[in-house]
């Protein structure tokens, strides 16, 4: 394969993930604005788990975060329910949707790396969102 090709499978990958960030942050705020999921969650243990996405190439491990959460606190929500498991939810259905389609309409090889990147934008939008949800709102 030459480097034009692969330039212009990238710039594919990158263009059909902006196309996606109106749905990621529709995504991620439908979570959000169910207040019954989770508890008074601060916006420094959602940034934790930002850095957590951001630190790995493992969606896997962006779970297991999450899962651990719950465990610890109640902030995150508890049971099927809660906040972390509509996280892993839009994770595994949503966002893997969406990155199976850039990767199909890019000719890419690789689905993790567009699936990644996706959850990373999708948290990204959360944590924002949040700041509002907590401090913004009336």
């Amino acid at each position: 394969m030459t480097d034009f090709s692969e330039q212009q499978k990238q710039l594919k990958i990158q263009q059909g993930i902006r196309q996606a960030e109106d749905e990621l942050v529709k995504a991620i705020q439908t979570a959000l604005n169910d207040k019954t999921s989770y508890e008074q969650l601060e916006e420094s243990q959602f940034r934790n788990l930002v850095r957590v996405a951001d630190t790995t190439a493992s969606v896997e491990v962006i779970k297991n975060f999450l899962l651990y959460q719950v465990g610890r606190d109640k902030k995150w929500g508890r049971g099927k329910n809660s906040l972390a498991h509509k996280i892993i939810n839009d994770m595994d259905d949503k966002i893997k949707i969406l990155a199976k389609e850039i990767r199909t309409n890019s000719d890419a090889d690789e689905l993790n790396s567009i699936w990644i990147e996706l959850i990373r934008r999708y948290l990204g939008y959360g944590a924002r969102y949040l700041v509002y949800k907590n401090k913004g709102e009336v």
